[in-house]
């Protein structure tokens, strides 16, 4: 009888173990993704958390993304994020500052590049998101500027969306006064192009 209570005292005090983390996923980008001109909960990345729930997956979404964000800006604090979140998934959303800023496509190549590959360093896999330029920005410059997402995609075997806002700018109501930030009543739709390339990584991601 002492035997068995020795045993179970002994049993009630060993450590339980820790409950497993959370998977994460983070988003790195810029205004498209950090809910520009609306409220937090509007932006396309909180409705992907209130997706994820509602179907039943376990993952947590971290919005790391800053407006007005670049490539050497994402790169640049790219280590602290990683070290404080260990996202098992990360949707780059970057680039589209470099763009409208004539920054040169082959140094928006090279920083995003070297954001991939630390991010798969880490253990992360990856999605990336490529956008659109207004086409006043001229169809040789925009053509060098999109071609860097297909390399970049190519080279790493990523899954690769394009944020068109063609539809956007022909419907009313989509996009913002500013003439390029999409409105709230937009995010629904950036997320169902999010979603399309992130739900076949889940179960990997969680895994």
């Amino acid at each position: 009888m002492l035997k068995r209570f020795l045993c179970l005292l002994f049993a009630i005090s060993l450590p339980s173990a820790p409950a497993a983390a959370e998977p994460t996923i983070l988003i790195l980008g810029d205004s498209l993704s950090a809910a520009y001109g609306m409220a937090r909960e509007e932006g396309w990345t909180a409705l992907l958390q209130q997706r994820l729930a509602a179907a039943g997956y376990p993952h947590r979404v971290i919005n790391a993304s800053i407006s007005g964000d670049t490539t050497q800006g994402g790169l640049a604090r790219l280590p602290a994020v990683l070290q404080r979140h260990s996202p098992m998934l990360t949707v780059v959303e970057l680039g589209g500052n470099d763009g409208l800023r004539g920054i040169l496509p082959a140094e928006t190549r090279r920083n995003l590049q070297t954001i991939i590959e630390r991010l798969r360093a880490s253990g992360s896999q990856v999605i990336l998101v490529g956008v659109q330029l207004p086409a006043n920005y001229g169809a040789a410059f925009n053509q060098r500027f999109s071609t860097i997402y297909q390399e970049l995609a190519r080279s790493y075997q990523l899954p690769l969306t394009v944020l068109s806002l063609a539809d956007a700018f022909a419907q009313p109501g989509l996009i913002q006064s500013d003439g390029l930030h999409p409105t709230a009543k937009a995010q629904p739709l950036i997320l169902e192009q999010i979603w399309a390339v992130l739900e076949p990584l889940l179960g990997k991601a969680g895994s």
